[in-house]
């Protein structure tokens, strides 16, 4: 059954721990997406993660696969837990949300 009125879109949430044991070794079927600044960015990221800042994320969907499993990180959690709301309303099945982003990494 298809829920239609107050439901919570099914966001993934793994901790960064998650992300470095389980996913990016075996990145098949997955779209890493990394959600904050272009300076925060460049200052530092996790290799294979693709920028698309928060604030014009909804004009690059169109280079999102849905078909993929889109796992979005930012710096501590909150920007990548709107992010993945917002992939949820435009339609991707699989999203998954870095709990402590950047902060929690190392």
């Amino acid at each position: 059954m298809k829920c239609l009125f107050f439901c919570k879109p099914k966001i993934t949430k793994i901790s960064t721990s998650e992300l470095k044991e389980a996913y990016l070794p075996n990145k098949k079927g997955k779209y890493f997406l990394d959600v904050r600044t272009k300076p925060e960015f460049s200052s530092r990221s996790i290799p294979g993660f693709i920028n698309s800042p928060l604030q014009t994320l909804t004009n690059h969907l169109n280079k999102i696969p849905k078909e993929k499993e889109v796992v979005v990180i930012c710096q501590s959690g909150m920007r990548s837990s709107v992010a993945c709301k917002l992939l949820k309303k435009a339609g991707y099945e699989k999203v998954t949300n870095v709990r402590g982003g950047m902060n929690h990494w190392v």
